[in-house]
């Protein structure tokens, strides 16, 4: 029983794979949502150890999922996906910095800071991520002085 399972999951994930690394992002998102389903599923059903999903994979599931979300400008429901994601994985900083897009996208200086921040201090190699941080601060910058010079 937990093998079958098992091997539903990985299936169910490596056809979401599939089909979001075509663009066809209605079925993969189908799919992942129905694989975080099954991890819930096994996790909450007290099956051994090993028949859970792997935390990175889970990771990987919601961040995707955040992803196709942002395609369609759903920031929030992105935003609730990538923080999924850093709650199951907290050392994967794609979703940090998935998430400090939107929160930049969206005005949030701060906390897109924050996120790009973190992405830096888990892969100091990021190219994007010390862009995007730059990018930021000079922005965050800007708006100050703005504000300053209205009143």
């Amino acid at each position: 029983m937990e093998g079958q399972q098992e091997q539903e999951s990985h299936a169910t994930l490596a056809l979401a794979q599939a089909h979001f690394n075509r663009g066809e992002y209605a079925e993969a998102e189908a799919l992942y949502s129905a694989y975080i389903r099954q991890c819930a599923c096994m996790s909450s059903s007290g099956l051994s150890p090993g028949s859970k999903c792997s935390p990175e994979d889970l990771a990987t599931a919601y961040n995707n999922r955040g992803q196709i979300k942002y395609f369609r400008v759903d920031f929030y429901e992105a935003m609730d996906d990538y923080t999924s994601a850093i709650e199951v994985q907290p050392n994967f900083e794609v979703p940090y910095y998935n998430r400090g897009l939107i929160l930049y996208r969206l005005g949030y200086f701060d906390n897109a800071l924050e996120d790009f921040k973190k992405v830096l201090d888990l892969n100091p190699g990021f190219q994007d991520a010390t862009l995007s941080l730059k990018q930021t601060i000079v922005d965050k910058e800007e708006k100050q002085r703005r504000n300053f010079e209205k009143h």
